[in-house]
Order: C-alpha cells, then structure tokens, then sequence
C-alpha cells in the first residue's frame, strides 16, 4: 500500500475522495491500496536553545553565541498524537512506499521532510506537485508522481531558512535583551521590515512642508497653468507682466498611449489589492486564499508568478470562455514558462464557475471575485487613449494643460465594473486635468479671461499601508543588489512570509495598525536606534534571501549559505563584549508607579506591571487568581491605585457563594516574598 501523507485534513479527504479511499479510520483514511493521512501544520520543530544544554534556559550574554551542530527537532506536545499516528503507519508492514502531498512550497516540504527525518523512515517517498485541488488536477498529479530526490534541493532551502532565522532570531533577541535590560524581539527578517517602516515615519516626522504657487490662466474655454513658484513674489510679478496680454500656442502635441492590460495575481499583489479594495490584512487575504485553494475554487495561492506555463494554454482558454465576460480573450498575452518556477499565477478553477455563492463566507466570495476581476482584465484588450498637450507663451511666460481622451476601455472597463460593484465609485473619478483642448492648434491666439495665484503646500510622504509596505518589502535591497539577479527573488520575506512578518511585529509592540496606516510605535523606534546596521539592512536580508532562492534552485550551497549566518552572529555578539549599554527602553515606557519593595519605576507588559530592578521580582499579574475569582482582571487602573495608595476601590467584583455583584477596597498585601491582597468594606 502507498502511505499519502497530506498537510490538512480537508486536502487529505479530497485527495481519498479521488483515489477512492473511503475506509474511515482512526486518524486516517484508508481504500483502494492507499493510507491517507494528514500533519496539522509543522509536528516537528527546532529544539529550544536548553535541550542542547541546561544552561541556556537562563539568557547569559556569556553564553552566546549559541550555534547548534548537529541540531536537534522536536514534536510539540499539542499534536505527539498526530505524530504518532504518522509515525506508525510509515511503520505499518502494510505500508511499501509514501507520497509527500503537503503543499507544493518550500514551507510544506519542510513539514513532511522533518517528519519522516524524525521517525527514521527509510521507505522510498514520491512527491505530488499540484497547484489545484480540483479532482482532476490531483488525478493528474497522482499519474505523473515525481521523484522525492528531485526536491532535495527545495528541502535544503527550507532548512537553512529555518536555521537561519533560528540562529539569528534566538541569538540577536538574547544579545540585547540582556544587553539592554528590556525584553526585546529580533529577527532575520522582521528587523528589517521595521528599520524600514521607522526610516519611513522619521520621514513624515521631521517632513517640513513648503509653499509654493501657481498662476492660472482663464482662457475662456479651457485653463492653463504656470509651472512651480517658489515665491509669492515671482508669481505676482508674472501676474502683472500677463495682465492685458494675449496667450498664443506655443506647441501642441498629441500622442496615442496605451496602458497594457495587468497581468495576472501572484500572493503579493492579490494581498495588496485586497487591501486597498476591501482593507483586508495580508494575512486575512492568505487565510482567505488558502480556504478557497482548499474548497477547490482557487488555484495555489502561495506563489510568486504572475504569468502561466505554454501547456495551460488550451485549459485557460476554456476557462475564461465559460465565464464569457471578454469578447476577444488573448490569453497568450498570460504565457510566460521563463516566470514560472514552482507555481503559476493564482486563478480560479473551472469548479468555481458553479458553486453556489451563498455556501461561501463573504469575506472569501469578495477575494475570489477579486481573482475572477483580474483574469478578465489581464484577456482584455490594451486601454488606449489620446494625451493633448498644450503650451501657452504669454509674455515670455510659460503655461501648460494637459487633456486625456479615450478611444478604447479595454480591461479599464472591466475595472470600473468591479469598482462600482463594490461601491467604490470614487476611484472612477477622473482626476486629470480636462480641458477642451482637441481642436486647439499651434499659433492660436486667446485672450486671458482671468488671471489669478493659487497657493499650494509640499505634502509629506504618506504612512505605509498593507499595500504599500508589501510593495516596499518585495522591492527592499533591489537597488543596491546585482543588477543580473532576478529581481522577483529579492526583498524581504517572500510572499507567503511577509504576512507573518506584519503580524510579529505587531504583535510584539514594535508597530501598531491605525485604521489602515501601518505606525511604528517607540517601542520600535528605540529598537531601530539601537540595532547595528548589518542586523537592519534591508540589502543584507535581501541577499540572504535570494540565497534561499538560489538554494532551491541548485545553485547554491545551503552549508555555504550556513556559513555566512554564523559569520555575522559571531561578529554581531564579539562587537558587544567590552561594550558598555544603557537602556533606552525604560525611558520610553509609562511609568505605573514606585516598586513597594525597592522604589525602582514599575512598568506594564503584555501579562504584568513589573519592577523595573532585575535584582527584585515584585510584580502585579494581570490574572491574579485573586481578581479571576472575583471575575475582574488587574488593569493599569487598579495597578496605579495599589502602587500609589496601597488601596483602591474597585466595583462589580463577584461573589460566588452568593451569585452577585458587590464594590470594596483591594489592599496590596505585599510580604516580600508575596504578593497578596484583602478586601476592606466601609
């Protein structure tokens, strides 16, 4: 029996539903000469820093830096059940071979590769690589099963990534979290993401806006306008040197353009657009993918080409035929083999033409109609249009207007159609210039109708949004790189890492979302201060990552790639051995109030208000069991009340013996050694 090892549940009853295995079992799936079974995410994991030595369980500047050989994995104690259901049928007698049918990435061959590794399976493995889960893609991946070897490479890519974030993450978070006397966060890839949105805000922050002018002209049936006027006084004397002339053409000049229709989504532009649309985060917009590749609606989501291959031709053509919203369809203008490595683009599948909508969450429903958009776009012709423009000489002085006209919508009608459906109709607003200026000719000559001065503000830059700042993170380093890399290998992260990325750093306090602005917080600003230039480069991680491309691709090596890492972790951690640091974190924090032990400043964190001394462990948990019996967690309210006071009133405190409500006085009972708390009532 062949023994299918998939990445979800789901993916594994669709894969039994095509094989026909219908035996349902303990854990699995069994029929027709196969087992299928599934993982739950990653069963295996790197070992915590301790499981290498006891001493690592207490951060030590001493100890690092801590460099693993050989390393050690783990089974997390939340799936060892799962774990072994795999491992004993990859033991089963039954069992003479496997097929690896996670997901066709570098993130779902770690998965299967580290399991099998960590049961000592020997059995020889097949590799199913699809991007669809629709029945007949996974039929036709079972008929071309490609060797497991031919991923081995892909394998040594996910693993060095893995070591590398490992081995820089663990060993910068302890450098300066024990340097710094502050809990601290530090990443590969995520400190260079922030180093980027901070250099951004510092932008805005110390922006200083400038005034400058215009001078408009009323010609009657259209208006020009001066170029930029630094000062008010230039704009007044071009006023009077203009007053009671006449305005002759100087040039005009009219140009056919064209814009191409847009290719098709890879994850970053999908996440981007699903952004600005529907305000959805990068990481909403790949769960909302994943659930629609899963229910067989969507091709692979987690991929970086935008193009297909030359053999989808005939399957695509089909495709957009049935959904029959496109008169003339080009769909060559799709094909590209040379910009296609492990996925194509994302589009939707054959099946998604007949579902039924109302059985689909409206969240995913609004990003697959975003896909289904933008495969009719992407067929659709060129949007071509006519651009006039004019120059006007009026005593020596020169105006400009410029005027777009169209001759074909093209895939912009499309757009607008899309628009409008989802009732963003001021995009469809046209902020050029109109002007009447088709029949305008050289040599004509205008009076001036009025002349007047408008006053204008230099704008700062605009904070990141999740659409901007994936297009910043995709583009990071490119730059400064070779010029005869790939550019679409560059940046920081890859798609389907960069939402993680956002959210880590969110959730460790470093930026914060304000409606749909990405922000740096202090707390992130500080980090930036104090973090060396080759931990925060964009340009660094930008090469480590192509790396990780190049590893995969067989045309580099991962020990090399390896070699590099524990280079810059050496260096990074001997640079601070004699060096001297105070904090800057404390000074940034809020203070809640004075320890009652030792009267150093108490500070909040995600769990508790702690004293700030590292030689003295008072601190107040935010879920005392004292307060959770009486249904009330601390807030930084009450913890300023028993700092400050040693009491404070708290109300709607819970009685379980008598099912109700009641106000008292929480003292801080504190021995010392303890903290404790009484009531007091009036």
């Amino acid at each position: 029996m062949k023994l299918v090892i998939a990445e979800k549940p789901s993916v594994a009853r669709s894969i039994a539903d095509v094989l026909g295995a219908s035996n349902k079992k303990d854990g699995y799936i069994e029929g027709n000469g196969y087992i299928i079974t599934w993982c739950v995410g990653h069963l295996v994991g790197l070992a915590t820093p301790e499981m290498y030595d006891e001493i690592y369980a207490k951060w030590n500047y001493d100890h690092l830096p801590i460099l693993p050989s050989p390393w050690k994995y783990q089974v997390k104690d939340k799936t060892k059940k799962r774990f072994k259901i795999i491992k004993d049928l990859m033991h089963d007698d039954r069992v003479t071979s496997l097929v690896e049918a996670t997901d066709s990435g570098r993130e779902g061959e770690l998965i299967f590769r580290l399991v099998y590794d960590k049961v000592v399976c020997t059995k020889p493995f097949e590799r199913l690589w699809i991007s669809s889960m629709e029945d007949s893609a996974i039929k036709a991946g079972f008929n071309d099963l490609r060797k497991g070897s031919d991923y081995e490479n892909l394998y040594q890519s996910a693993l060095a990534r893995s070591h590398a974030d490992w081995i820089v993450g663990l060993n910068a978070t302890r450098l300066f979290t024990t340097k710094y006397n502050a809990k601290l966060s530090v990443g590969r890839v995520q400190t260079p993401t922030l180093a980027m949105i901070v250099e951004h805000d510092m932008k805005i922050t110390n922006f200083i806006k400038e005034k400058f002018y215009h001078v408009n002209l009323d010609l009657g049936t259209f208006s020009v306008k001066s170029d930029r006027i630094d000062t008010i006084e230039l704009a007044d004397k071009i006023i009077t040197d203009c007053k009671d002339r006449q305005a002759v053409i100087s040039e005009v000049i009219k140009d056919v353009k064209k814009n191409k229709a847009p290719k098709l989504f890879d994850l970053t532009t999908l996440q981007r657009e699903a952004n600005r649309y529907y305000s959805y985060t990068a990481k909403q917009t790949l769960d909302y993918a994943q659930s629609l590749y899963e229910k067989k609606l969507i091709t692979y989501p987690r991929t970086d080409s935008r193009f297909i291959t030359t053999d989808m031709r005939e399957s695509v053509s089909d495709l957009v035929s049935r959904m029959d919203l496109v008169d003339t369809p080009n769909v060559d203008r799709l094909i590209n083999d040379s910009k296609v490595s492990d996925h194509h683009a994302i589009i939707p599948t054959t099946s998604s033409l007949n579902m039924d909508e109302t059985k689909i969450p409206v969240s995913e429903l609004s990003i697959l109609k975003l896909i289904r958009m933008k495969l009719t776009t992407a067929v659709s012709l060129d949007y071509v249009y006519e651009e006039v423009s004019v120059s006007v000489l009026v005593n020596n002085h020169d105006f400009k207007a410029k005027e777009k006209t169209c001759i074909e919508m093209g895939f912009k009608a499309v757009e607008d159609e899309f628009k409008i459906s989802i009732n963003d109709n001021d995009k469809l607003r046209d902020k050029s210039d109109a002007v009447k200026l088709i029949k305008i000719n050289q040599g004509d000559k205008y009076s001036i109708v009025d002349i007047k001065r408008s006053e204008h503000f230099t704008s700062p830059p605009k904070h990141y949004t999740e659409d901007t700042l994936l297009s910043a993170m995709e583009r990071a380093g490119v730059e400064e790189l070779d010029n005869s890399l790939e550019v679409e290998k560059k940046g920081l992260g890859t798609p389907a890492t960069r939402a993680g990325i956002i959210e880590r750093l969110i959730q460790v306090g470093y930026i914060e979302r304000k409606k749909k602005n990405i922000l740096s917080t202090s707390k992130g600003v500080e980090l930036i201060k104090i973090v060396p230039e080759r931990i925060k480069s964009p340009t660094l991680t930008a090469e480590w990552e192509n790396r990780l491309t190049e590893i995969s691709n067989g045309s580099f090596n991962a020990d090399q790639f390896m070699g590099e890492i524990k280079l810059e972790i050496k260096e990074l951690v001997k640079s601070y051995s004699d060096m001297a640091v105070t904090s800057t974190f404390e000074s940034t924090k809020e203070v809640i109030g004075k320890c009652p032990r030792c009267e150093s400043d108490v500070y909040e964190s995600k769990s508790n208000f702690y004293c700030s001394s590292k030689d003295c462990k008072f601190s107040i948990w935010k879920e005392d069991k004292f307060f959770l019996s009486k249904k009330k967690k601390v807030t930084k309210t009450i913890a300023k009340g028993l700092l400050t006071k040693g009491k404070i009133k708290v109300k709607g405190l819970y009685s379980e013996k008598k099912d109700k409500t009641y106000d008292a006085t929480v003292v801080l009972n504190d021995t010392g050694t303890w903290v404790n708390y009484k009531l007091e009532f009036k």
